[in-house]
């Protein structure tokens, strides 16, 4: 039987990302991996785990957009200074960019003259993954589960429902899904569902809903959800020993 697997808020955490894909011994000619958004931002190596997921994407997973991604495309798409500063000072943005080697400060003529997206393609691999971005998808849904980043909006069909509500929505889905499938999603630390600052673990809400960012970037976990068995792998940086 094919595994289905999945895994969400990466947060450019690449030797996480790479240990987690080892430890759950990830098969593409055998298992189905589910990849629930936001790969870049904040950690040390997002451009790398954007390398990785598009080769995991030509390999057969199906990879979903996360609000970060969502973030990203429009600061450098839309050459505004306003959303590239917020991608930038607000979201972890400056260590995106570091990731390719370049600094916030590499982008400010164009950002003065208005020329941001056309700087933007001449530099080949960041260009490279914002069109890899602009392919993915926004949700998953099965007979008995639907994966995507953020969760759904209670009451209104998948099809029916604004796609960037699936990528930011919190409290309303966390509090009012009340739907007959189970969905698994990311976007919320699973600390702030459980309601404590220590509890990284996977978070099963009792109205069918399952979180799973562990809040690697933050110290957590990153972890992979097996479905429909509900199987949890998990990893995480080892914790410095006090020396006594």
């Amino acid at each position: 039987m094919t595994r289905i697997l999945a895994i969400s808020d990466i947060h450019g955490e690449l030797d996480l990302f790479e240990e987690l894909l080892v430890k759950i011994k990830y098969d593409a000619n055998q298992d189905q991996l589910f990849l629930l958004g936001d790969y870049i931002d904040r950690g040390p190596s997002s451009s790398g785990v954007l390398n990785l997921v598009g080769e995991l994407l030509t390999k057969g997973a199906r990879v979903l957009l996360g609000n970060h991604e969502a973030i990203m495309l429009k600061a450098c798409r839309s050459g505004h200074p306003k959303p590239w500063n917020h991608w930038i000072k607000l979201c972890g943005g400056d260590a995106t960019l570091a990731s390719y080697g370049y600094r916030a400060e590499d982008f400010e003529d164009a950002i003065n003259s208005h020329t941001l997206p056309i700087f933007i393609q001449s530099l080949p691999k960041l260009e490279e993954h914002l069109q890899l971005i602009e392919t993915f998808e926004t949700y998953i849904e099965l007979e008995d589960a639907i994966f995507v980043h953020g969760g759904v909006e209670p009451g209104v069909a998948m099809e029916d429902t604004d796609p960037m509500q699936l990528l930011w929505i919190r409290e309303e889905f966390h509090a009012g899904y009340k739907g007959e499938k189970v969905v698994i999603f990311g976007h919320t630390p699973t600390y702030r569902l459980h309601h404590d600052p220590t509890n990284y673990n996977v978070y099963f809400g009792e109205n069918n809903i399952i979180g799973i960012d562990g809040g690697a970037v933050f110290g957590g976990r990153l972890h992979a959800l097996e479905w429909p068995s509900c199987h949890i792998t998990s990893v995480e940086r080892e914790k410095p020993t006090s020396e006594e």
